[in-house]
This record gives C-alpha cells, structure tokens and sequence, in this order.
C-alpha cells in the first residue's frame, strides 16, 4: 500500500473511493460533508436517504462506515463516516481511528484499490490537526484490509506542512 499526503480538493480526486466526513444525518451539511454532497450531485443525497429509511434510521454512528454511488464526482463511490467531536475531557481517539480502519474495511467490501481521505474531526468537530494526522497514520497503517492507494487529502498548505511535521516524527 501507498500513503501519500496531499494538498488538494478531496472532490477532484480521481480515486475508486472518496471518504466523506459525514454527520451522522448522512444527509449532507458543512465543510467536506456538504463540498462531497454539493459536487456529487443528488445521487448521492438520495442513497444517503435510502439507508436512512432501511439500515440507519437514527443516523450512521460514529465510527462507523458506509458507501454510496459518488454521482458526479470523479470517484465510483463515496464512503461516509462519522467522526468524534473533539474533547479534552473524553479520549475519543479510537472512535476517531475507527473512522479511518472502518472506511478501509468498506472499500475493501466494495473493491476500491484507491482511497482519498479528508483529515476526519480536525475541522469543525475540533479535533487538533497534529493529533488528527497522527491517529489517521496509526489506523491506516494498522488497517487489516489495505487498499494500493491512500491519500490523506489536506486542504492548505499549513495542514500540510504539519502532516509532513507529524509523518516525519514517526
């Protein structure tokens, strides 16, 4: 397998699977949840409310993962996933790297060789973008099914360079 850091758009990835950091509603919101839902296009909103009326009808739990089709973006599906809201009184980092090892075991499911991440929790959910790069780099490493491809899709230059801070130590 390959991990790659990238700077970029995680909606103009050309990979088999794009990760959506979703909210647990699965229908869509701010931030990379709403570019993938926007970009995508309503085929992905209407799965998404599909499994909402089957399988997750209190919402996808955190942790958790699950595909859809990925519309118009430049990928075969989107993976969603829900990550922990940050707090420093709640070690929430294994529900974190649950995002990242579940999301991997769903693309294996599905027959994805490449995988773009987003960097889960680190933006609206709190979660400090050193810690977040270093619990996404345990999980995918240690994830039992292993795509070709991983990206961890990071949007700014000073993400970036603090991934490559991160990675470097390890």
């Amino acid at each position: 397998m390959t991990l790659e850091l990238v700077q970029g758009d995680i909606t103009a990835q050309p990979v088999d699977a794009i990760v959506n950091a979703a909210n647990s509603s699965l229908l869509g919101g701010g931030g990379v949840d709403g570019a993938i839902h926007r970009r995508g296009g309503p085929e992905i909103l209407a799965e998404c409310r599909a499994l909402r009326a089957s399988r997750y009808g209190r919402g996808l739990p955190t942790g958790q993962a699950v595909a859809t089709t990925a519309g118009d973006l430049p990928a075969r599906w989107v993976i969603h996933t829900v990550g922990p809201v940050y707090t420093g009184q709640d070690d929430r980092s294994g529900l974190l790297r649950d995002c990242y090892t579940n999301s991997l075991a769903v693309a294996h499911e599905v027959g994805a060789a490449s995988v773009a991440f987003p960097l889960i929790s680190a933006g609206t959910y709190g979660w400090p973008v050193d810690d977040a790069v270093r619990q996404a780099l345990t999980a995918i490493e240690a994830a039992t099914a292993r795509p070709e491809e991983v990206r961890l899709v990071l949007f700014g230059a000073d993400v970036l360079a603090v991934a490559r801070e991160v990675a470097a130590e390890r």
